[in-house]
């Protein structure tokens, strides 16, 4: 009856508002009367001083990435190389093994599908998944953490990465495990599918059932708003910014820049995740080299200041100069701002990475613990770099993630004056490399829920063009809060699977050691 009275309420508000509304007033008030309830206790803050509290979302994701981390005895640090070494192709001979027979205990599904390829490989499989992670957050979100908990803000970026790694290892070897292949080798995976399986060899069908279908309808929502919509809304404007602002040639003309991109999307889309793995392979490096290039020059026109901005972030870190609360504060932002751009403990990057060409699941778990290194430890911190060497690193009050991004482009403008024009290119294939890696998510989720059918596909793949056009246009506001809440909601059924099935993750990363270790 509650859900009931709300949508009553979301439908019918419009026409009991104040008549002097304009009717984007009226539907933006509807719908944030509708859904601040969800927003509200999705982001629930737990006071930690007086001023500073911890949205609960940050404290389940960092105490499950530390117990990862523990569980598997560093296996962040310990197994790098061996993820280099994956990628890179020295145990791809492990593929052609047969003779390392699948444990007993196995779910009969899993047996069955374990031996087929897959559709993408290694490398695509990281780079699809990157797509979606690396992207504004990396580029505004840092510049938000700056502004408010200063530069020690940076260190605590760079803990929650490293740690963040162990999250995506356990979630990603599930995703594999457990995944299914259809009859004509179309891969479907993610926690949808070990939140059924996984549980249901525990003891706990009904659960896993119900879980499932809670990440699917979060994931669906958080594929069209802030998979969708706030990436095209936020690189039209940059785009509007450095062209111009009120005197640019696209300014009011928000939908003519979302037709072209969706345009662009659909062709990609259309093609499933193998024309979105080849796309990704090639957009992903470009864009990840462009960003770092540019970055590169500044950080060398100012290099004798490195040593410096280092200090700063060390000695930030426990002294804070932010206005956030003091310690606490700083030490929050640095968590907050480096979960929202890794997304590990999401679930969201397992539905990538269950498409690999392996027979080894946890191969792939490893493969996966580069993406927060490379989204966080990396592109984060370089990002930081420049803004607090350039002096755009102001303490000060929050920021959106527009202006975030404009403090950024200030920054690579003070090494080369084009550099706006490239960061806004940049920006551009970020928002696009993540609307196609986010709607495989959520159409993976969707054929979960309604079913594999090609009428099903192309319905969920409209939508989500459609929504591509409505973002640019639109101003979000309460929007974006809400699909938000729902991509941080995927977290609670992702996490619950995760903490259960971690002895089947444990096995599979024996089996895989096992397996290198007499080929060597």
């Amino acid at each position: 009856m509650k859900y009931v009275k709300i949508a009553i309420a979301f439908f019918c508000f419009p026409f009991m508002s104040n008549a002097q509304e304009t009717w984007d007033e009226k539907i933006n008030t509807s719908f944030e009367n509708a859904t601040g309830w969800f927003v509200d206790g999705i982001f629930a803050q737990i006071p930690i001083t007086e001023n500073v509290g911890v949205p609960w979302v940050l404290v389940v994701l960092l105490i499950g990435a530390a117990y990862f981390t523990i569980y598997f005895r560093g296996i962040n640090v310990r197994e790098f190389i061996t993820s280099i070494n994956i990628i890179r192709g020295k145990y791809d001979a492990l593929e052609e093994d047969t003779a390392f027979s699948q444990p007993q205990e196995d779910h009969p599904d899993t047996i069955k599908i374990e031996g087929i390829q897959g559709e993408v490989t290694h490398f695509q499989a990281l780079t699809a998944a990157l797509s979606a992670t690396v992207g504004l957050g990396n580029i505004g979100g840092v510049a938000i953490a700056l502004s408010l908990g200063g530069a020690g803000a940076t260190f605590w970026m760079i803990l929650v990465g490293l740690l963040g790694m162990a999250s995506k290892f356990v979630e990603c070897t599930l995703g594999v495990k457990y995944r299914e292949v259809d009859e004509n080798g179309v891969v479907y995976g993610g926690p949808m599918y070990y939140l059924t399986k996984g549980l249901k060899e525990k003891g706990l069908a009904k659960l896993g059932k119900i879980l499932a279908v809670v990440f699917a309808i979060m994931c669906i929502g958080g594929s069209f708003g802030g998979g969708n919509m706030f990436q095209v809304n936020q690189a039209f404007q940059l785009f509007e910014y450095v062209t111009g602002a009120e005197h640019s040639f696209m300014h009011g003309k928000g939908w003519l820049f979302g037709l072209i991109m969706a345009l662009f999307v659909g062709i990609v889309i259309l093609g499933g995740i193998k024309k979105i793995a080849k796309v990704t392979d090639k957009i992903v490096p470009a864009m990840v080299v462009a960003y770092v290039l540019a970055v590169l020059t500044v950080l060398g026109i100012n290099y004798a200041e490195i040593p410096q901005a280092f200090a700063r972030i060390f000695s930030g870190a426990f002294s804070p100069e932010g206005i956030t609360g003091g310690f606490v504060g700083v030490m929050i932002q640095g968590f907050r701002r480096a979960a929202f751009s890794n997304e590990a403990g999401i679930g969201s990057s397992s539905i990538a990475h269950a498409a690999v060409k392996t027979r080894y699941a946890a191969s792939e778990g490893l493969v996966a613990l580069l993406e927060p290194f490379i989204d966080t430890v990396v592109v984060c911190t370089m990002t930081a770099l420049v803004l607090i060497i350039t002096g755009q690193a102001v303490v000060g009050g929050e920021i959106s993630d527009a202006q975030g991004v404009v403090l950024t482009a200030n920054a690579l403008e003070s090494g080369i004056s084009w550099f706006p024009y490239l960061l806004s290119f940049a920006v551009i294939l970020f928002a696009f490399s993540s609307m196609i890696s986010w709607s495989y998510y959520g159409h993976q989720a969707w054929s979960f829920l309604f079913g594999r059918s090609k009428k099903m596909e192309y319905l969920y793949k409209t939508i989500f063009c459609l929504f591509v056009i409505v973002g640019a246009a639109a101003s979000l506001g309460a929007v974006t809060d809400f699909s938000d809440a729902m991509i941080f909601a995927m977290l609670v059924p992702n996490m619950i699977g995760l903490y259960v099935l971690l002895p089947r993750v444990k096995q599979e990363l024996i089996k895989y050691k096992q397996a290198i270790e007499r080929k060597t």
